[in-house]
């Protein structure tokens, strides 16, 4: 144990040396404002990297490989600004610099990382989904108001120093401003789709448990959510004009409209029939054969005739919802990714 914490101690002089032998100076303030901008650009770099991933890439190994990059490149910049002596009086500024990154980094690590986590169950319910968003957003706003407070060090910094800042938007700048829009476009858009498309989970569920009293609730719930969200997607303003999201969400809704008008009751009718047969087929399977009347056997007779037919429409009924629904949610999703592509830059 002794002989490992020496170990550790050697380690740590030996970076403690290394560092100290190899820290950058600088000449004037501007070539010290110009290294902190070339830190943090290449972050910048990498986060529109990371955005580029989850707006273009389908793959989560590549996303995820982004986000470890991103803070790779935060861990490199912070490890060089450290190392690097502050221009003479220039200590707070570098503290600030550093207090911003590690805000950044610590966005990323832990913020995110629940975010991650709040992803796995955000598809249970409507309330975890727009929980998830939500605390997107908020970390979002976290990272821009750091980021704010970033520039604002810097021309409190040029301002001390007389350096003259060109005030001018970056083209990664620009980007990035770009994505969040296209991103709340498409979260005020989606959250409308998926309260009406977890409600028809929910009423599924019900369905295939035969419970013929949670199926009629959440039916009525899910004909409310679409109409409501008929009128509520018409009040989100398209992004450039584009209204593919919405329209898109439209053709969903409608199609849980005449879903709970027109089909859910006939399902519900099968059901109710179901019921009412396996009642008759209990009584009679009670009786002996030479106990049953002939009324009762035609009735059983007429009910068999009826309930294979009523099987039938309800196996096709059902199976054309199937079609419709995979439908509607494939086209929902293909025009939330091709919305993305046609708005997110890729470049």
């Amino acid at each position: 144990m002794k002989s490992n914490y020496l170990h550790f101690v050697i380690i740590l002089l030996c970076v403690f040396t290394f560092q100290t032998s190899s820290a950058q100076k600088f000449k004037n303030a501007n070539e010290y404002l110009s290294f902190i901008g070339k830190e943090n650009g290449k972050i910048s770099k990498s986060m529109w990297n990371y955005t580029k991933s989850l707006a273009h890439s389908k793959s989560a190994r590549k996303v995820e490989g982004d986000r470890k990059r991103l803070l790779k490149s935060l861990e490199r910049a912070i490890i060089k600004i450290k190392r690097a002596t502050a221009y003479k009086g220039e200590d707070a500024y570098k503290k600030q610099v550093l207090d911003y990154m590690d805000l950044y980094s610590n966005l990323l690590k832990n913020d995110y990382a629940k975010i991650v986590d709040m992803k796995e169950v955000a598809e249970q319910s409507y309330d975890f989904m727009e929980a998830y968003i939500l605390a997107q957003e908020l970390a979002d706003k976290r990272m821009q108001e750091a980021q704010q407070t970033y520039a604002s060090s810097q021309k409190d910094y040029a301002a001390r120093n007389n350096i003259r800042l060109v005030d001018k938007e970056t083209e990664l700048g620009k980007k990035m401003k770009i994505s969040n829009k296209v991103f709340d476009h498409k979260n005020d858009v989606y959250l409308v789709f998926f309260k009406s498309n977890i409600q028809e989970r929910f009423m599924l569920s019900a369905l295939s448990s035969n419970d013929i009293s949670a199926i009629q609730q959440n039916a009525n719930a899910l004909q409310t959510f679409a109409k409501e969200g008929m009128i509520a997607v018409d009040t989100i303003a398209p992004y450039k004009e584009d209204t593919s999201l919405i329209e898109a969400t439209k053709v969903a809704l409608q199609f849980y409209i005449d879903e709970t008008e027109n089909k859910v009751p006939k399902l519900i009718e099968f059901f109710l029939l179901n019921e009412k047969f396996q009642t008759i087929k209990e009584a009679i399977d009670k009786k002996a054969a030479k106990d049953r009347t002939k009324k009762e056997i035609d009735t059983y007779n007429t009910m068999v005739n009826e309930i294979n037919k009523a099987v039938e429409d309800f196996n096709k009924t059902n199976a054309q919802l199937n079609t419709a629904r995979t439908k509607i949610i494939n086209q929902w999703n293909e025009a939330s990714a091709k919305f993305l592509s046609r708005h997110i830059p890729k470049e």
